[in-house]
C-alpha cells in the first residue's frame, strides 16, 4: 500500500510512504547520520547502522519521499526482551506482550520536517500493527521532546516514564507510548 498526502492543483506533489526496499537502506544511514548530528537520535551511534535499521525481526519498515527523495523511516518489530512498552500495555490490558508491536527507527530528514511525514510514517506502523490484530506502542528518550509532543499530539498515550538499562554503564529515562484504541 502506498499512502499519498495530496494537495492543491498545481502545487508540489506531498509526501508519500512505501515499503522500505533493500536498495534504501544506504541513504536511510545517511539521513540517520544527518538526524544524528542535528538532533542526537539515535542517542547511541550504532557501530553498524544499516544493520540497526534492518536487522532481527521486522514486521515492517517504510520510507517516505518527498521531492523524489528519501525523507524519514520507521519500522515495526515485535515485542522484544527489553522492550517496556509492551509489558505496561500488556498488564494494563490483560494480555500478553505478545500482542503488542512496537514502532521504532523513527526519523525525518531536516530538511523534510514540516511535511507530516513523522505523523504519516506512524500512520503506516500503526495500520500494519493493527492489521495483524496487534496493538501498536513505542519508548522514547525523555530528552526528544519533538518526538514525544508528535505522539501527544497524534493521541498516543503516555503510559509511563521509567528508566531503562540499556549498558551495564548507561541508564536512560524513556517515556512509554501506546497508540489510541
Amino acid at each position: 500500500m502506498n499512502i499519498k498526502s495530496f494537495g492543491v492543483p498545481g502545487e508540489r506533489p506531498g509526501p508519500s510512504v512505501r515499503p522500505r526496499a533493500d536498495g534504501d537502506v544506504e541513504e536511510c544511514v545517511r539521513v540517520l547520520s544527518e538526524v544524528h548530528r542535528l538532533d542526537g537520535y539515535p542517542l547511541n551511534w550504532p557501530d553498524r547502522p544499516g544493520e540497526w535499521l534492518s536487522g532481527g525481526p521486522l514486521l515492517g519498515s517504510w520510507v517516505a519521499d518527498l521531492d523524489g527523495r528519501l525523507a524519514g523511516h520507521v519500522g515495526l518489530t515485535p515485542a522484544g526482551e527489553g522492550d517496556l512498552a509492551p509489558t505496561l500495555w500488556s498488564e494494563r490490558n490483560g494480555t500478553t506482550r505478545a500482542m503488542a508491536a512496537v514502532v521504532g527507527r523513527l526519523f525525518v530528514a531536516p530538511w523534510a520536517r514540516g511535511h507530516r511525514i513523522g505523523a504519516l510514517l506512524i500512520g503506516r506502523a500503526a495500520e500494519e500493527a493493527r492489521r495483524r490484530g496487534l496493538h501498536p506502542v513505542l519508548d522514547v528518550v525523555t530528552s526528544d521532546t519533538a518526538a514525544a509532543a508528535l505522539y501527544e499530539r497524534l493521541g498516543w498515550e503516555l503510559m509511563a516514564t521509567v528508566e531503562q538499562q540499556w549498558s551495564p554503564h548507561q541508564t536512560v529515562a524513556v517515556h512509554c507510548y501506546a497508540a489510541p484504541s
